[in-house]
């Protein structure tokens, strides 16, 4: 039998009719033997988080702010219960909870113990076993994921049991104390990355609230398409510029082991999603993949005759940048010029002193300034078998009377990042999208 892992958002688990229907889908399919929650989310707009109300309580100044924080924590759970008619008190973990916030285990251990008691609910709803994270899943003090500490145990676990619960967001200290510590980045999706890798499933379902992700940003293409398959490349390039997409964090346990990712909607489980790969022989269904982009940056021009026949004139220029701790996004070039395109507010105190260090390390001849530029990632691998593409982007931006700034395009022919007056983007955005998708 095949095996999947199911990581459901805070979304899907914020209350008790949420939770009933990913139970539905996970017994819908005996495949899906380990699944990996989070904490609950909102329940509408004006909601708190229950992660939130952790935090809260945790850092009440006083009792009685704490009291009406942790009641309303501990009401929230009830409320799942009731609504899921279980046989099933939580009393006893909400007064060790207590007890351990009182003696201040810290803010990981506080924040965890959303996904932790969902997971034991979860699991008893389920009839799964649950494994608590603390126990299998191993985190250094800068949040990141101890492949040699865990895999071997998890491993060992997931291989004698058939269908379990493990909490997302967090693990323990790889230190032997078991102190609770959060991962920095990517929380729950790198718990199910690690479960699905150490698991050796054959495929991990990323369930969230939307069938998938889009092509381009919803806020500025009303309604735009679902992107079918993608590849971690890909992925890459868009969640690099902006795109929200998961965390590199999240993707690399599994993408080593050649595992997909299939995002899927629990709100419309019918859905396809979208299946992210490494690599894939299907056409894709447009030349583009998807479009992605930020506002807010600033170039760097700096000119000189001759600059190319001088040995490290990159690294000298570069590296006054690196001695002011900023980092670029961008550097096109061409014979007597380098252009390097900065983060606008992270290089506006530091300008005066960077162009000073240019000028010592490189004597260039001038250097230019400009500011209020948007960057617009068109991201495809079919772009490579496409002739045209980049004369496509500028048609479409030239009929609407954009100028373009800039553009560079890797050697990978992977996408082709495209320069605009920030002004611009969202015009520019909506350019490309038509251009390209049907």
């Amino acid at each position: 039998m095949n095996t999947k892992v199911c990581k459901f958002g805070g979304t899907s688990m914020a209350n008790s009719d949420n939770i009933n229907a990913i139970a539905n889908i996970i017994e819908s399919d005996k495949e899906r033997r380990f699944v990996v929650p989070s904490a609950p989310g909102k329940r509408f707009k004006e909601d708190t988080k229950v992660t939130d109300l952790l935090y809260k309580a945790y850092n009440a100044t006083n009792k009685s702010e704490f009291h009406a924080t942790f009641e309303e924590i501990k009401a929230r759970y009830q409320d799942i219960i009731d609504g899921l008619k279980l046989d099933l008190s939580l009393d006893n973990e909400f007064q060790i909870i207590q007890d351990n916030f009182e003696k201040k285990l810290g803010e990981d251990y506080a924040a965890s113990r959303g996904e932790y008691l969902n997971g034991m609910l979860l699991a008893h709803y389920l009839g799964f076993e649950f494994i608590d994270a603390k126990d299998v899943i191993f985190i250094d003090e800068h949040g990141n994921y101890d492949i040699e500490m865990t895999d071997p145990i998890l491993s060992e676990k997931l291989a004698n049991v058939e269908y379990a619960v493990i909490p997302g967001f967090y693990g323990s200290l790889n230190d032997g104390t078991q102190t609770i510590k959060a991962f920095s980045r990517g929380g729950s999706d790198v718990t199910g990355s690690i479960v699905a890798k150490n698991g050796k499933v054959d495929l991990y379902e990323n369930w969230t609230d939307v069938s998938g992700f889009l092509i381009a940003d919803p806020r500025i293409i009303k309604n735009p398409a679902v992107i079918q398959t993608i590849t971690y490349k890909e992925l890459r390039e868009l969640s690099y510029m902006g795109a929200s997409v998961l965390h590199e964090n999240s993707v690399f346990p599994v993408r080593k082991e050649g595992i997909p990712i299939n995002i899927k909607n629990t709100n419309s489980p019918t859905d396809p999603g979208t299946l992210i790969v490494e690599r894939s022989c299907h056409k894709p269904a447009h030349v583009i993949t998807g479009i992605a982009g930020k506002k807010g940056f600033a170039t760097v021009m700096i000119e000189k005759d001759m600059m190319n026949s001088e040995i490290g004139f990159g690294r000298r220029v570069l590296q006054v940048f690196e001695d002011h701790q900023l980092s670029f996004e961008h550097i096109p070039s061409g014979i007597d010029t380098m252009t390097v395109i900065v983060n606008t507010d992270e290089f506006i105190d530091k300008e005066q002193d960077i162009l000073a260090g240019i000028h010592r390390a490189v004597q260039p001849d001038s250097i230019v300034l400009e500011s209020d530029l948007a960057l617009i990632a068109v991201v495809g691998r079919g772009m490579k078998a496409s002739r045209g593409t980049a004369a496509r982007i500028f048609n479409a931006l030239a009929q609407k009377n954009i100028n373009i700034k800039m553009i560079d395009q890797g050697s990978s022919e992977l996408n082709i990042i495209i320069g605009v007056r920030n002004c611009y983007f969202n015009q520019a955005v909506k350019a490309i999208y038509n251009e390209f998708i049907d």
